[in-house]
């Protein structure tokens, strides 16, 4: 009879030892399972919350992330609609004790000692296990709810907390993670911003280099051509001072005329092509334009047009080649008054709304320019007008390009055409 109550003991140790072993094959499995890297965070939380109420047999686990007095529940083991909050206030619940403790708290039944806070609704047991940074800040829990009162086993709190480390290390790496992408990000983008910056004084430096071979080129074209052109308009003027027929005359004339602007066309091309040498001395805006309107006026194209200046409400300067940005002014000016008829009104303004440039505007009706010319206004030999060389603009732009400013011409039949200058402001 004694030795059948000590067979029968040896059997139930057995069993409890065999179940024993079985769940903690049941432990392994599940954390060796557990890989936050193979999927989303939430995803890898809601695995360790289902776990949980598996081995130790609850109703509900959740895992929250506590900040300022407010939790977020992160994964729940339990389907939660999307219409079921997930953000709740700590003040008042178990959660909010854990938080203040930073260690686990197992209530049998928080019904009868509400003390330690109030469950969620419709449960009785709770266990709460903080969740910490390596640096010992708690930063959420995992909880777990049962409907009916019971304890829970020394066994059961270690399981509860071995998946607690496991979901502080992922959340942990998950945010260094994500800062690491969001430093990558950044980085990606500033080697992008240097790389297009590089790019662009690269492509600054062979412009710059090409136009210094076409600079010397042209001079020596220039002065190949200006020497036999020379004389032959020495030869022609001459002969303005022989009797000549009528028509003979008029040939002449129209000679003359040809080889003038031919002369012109020369040194428009030695100006655009020789590089721009800055002579810079600091200007005050308002006074600069002031200066450069009574000669602006006197010009043939500006007779019979209004030239509206509006200047800034208070000074505001810059550095610049004075003689190279009256040339740009004045060119631009003569533009605007020659799209315009006799009666109507040119407008140049001074915008100093910016903190670091000023933008000078030139604005006047008349037919808008087609999006197609608009485009090519500032190449080379590229013109519009009857006896155009097309380099006007071209030269203008260089010269804004020279200040490390910027040339602008939109053009539509609302506003008109505005031509913009942007400079540096000179602080």
């Amino acid at each position: 009879m004694q030795q059948t109550s000590i067979s029968k003991a040896s059997d139930e140790e057995m069993l409890w030892q065999n179940q024993q072993l079985q769940r903690e094959r049941q432990i392994i499995v599940r954390l060796s399972s557990l890989n936050y890297r193979t999927g989303e965070l939430g995803s890898y939380l809601h695995n360790i919350a289902c776990g949980v109420s598996e081995l130790i047999e609850v109703d509900w686990t959740v895992v929250t992330f506590c900040q300022q007095g407010f939790e977020t529940i992160l994964a729940s083991s339990l389907e939660m609609g999307e219409d079921t909050p997930r953000i709740y206030a700590l003040h008042g619940l178990l959660i909010a004790t854990v938080i203040q403790i930073g260690r686990t708290l197992a209530v049998k039944d928080a019904v009868a000692n509400p003390e330690y806070g109030k469950p969620a609704p419709g449960y009785r047991a709770y266990l709460g296990i903080p969740l910490q940074t390596t640096d010992g800040e708690v930063f959420g829990t995992i909880c777990s709810f049962h409907r009916q009162a019971r304890e829970f086993t020394k066994e059961e709190i270690q399981i509860v907390e071995l998946f607690g480390e496991r979901a502080a290390t992922a959340i942990d790496h998950y945010h260094l993670y994500q800062q690491q992408c969001q430093f990558n990000q950044l980085l990606e983008e500033e080697v992008a911003k240097r790389t297009a910056e590089l790019q662009a004084a690269q492509a600054k430096l062979v412009e710059q280099e090409r136009l210094a071979a076409i600079g010397e080129f042209a001079a020596m074209i220039v002065h190949e051509i200006r020497n036999p052109l020379t004389t032959i308009m020495m030869g022609l003027k001459y002969f303005q001072k022989t009797i000549l027929s009528q028509a003979a005359q008029e040939r002449l004339s129209l000679a003359l005329g040809e080889a003038s602007r031919l002369q012109s066309l020369l040194s428009e091309i030695l100006l655009y092509a020789k590089p721009q040498v800055l002579q810079l001395c600091e200007l005050e805006v308002n006074e600069f334009i002031c200066e450069l309107l009574v000669s602006i006026s006197e010009m043939p194209e500006a007779i019979g047009r209004q030239i509206d200046f509006i200047p800034t409400s208070s000074a505001v300067k810059i550095l610049g080649d004075r003689n190279k940005l009256k040339q740009v002014f004045i060119n631009l000016v003569r533009n605007a008054c020659e799209a315009i008829a006799i009666g109507d009104i040119v407008r140049w303004e001074v915008d100093n709304s910016s903190s670091t440039q000023v933008c000078i505007n030139i604005c006047n009706g008349g037919e808008p320019i087609p999006p197609e010319v608009l485009s090519k206004l500032s190449q080379p030999f590229f013109s519009t007008k009857l006896n155009g060389t097309g380099l006007g603009l071209a030269i203008t732009k260089r010269i804004v390009n020279a200040h490390n400013g910027e040339l602008s011409i939109q053009s539509n039949p609302m506003t008109g055409t505005l031509v913009s200058v942007k400079l540096i402001r000179n602080l």
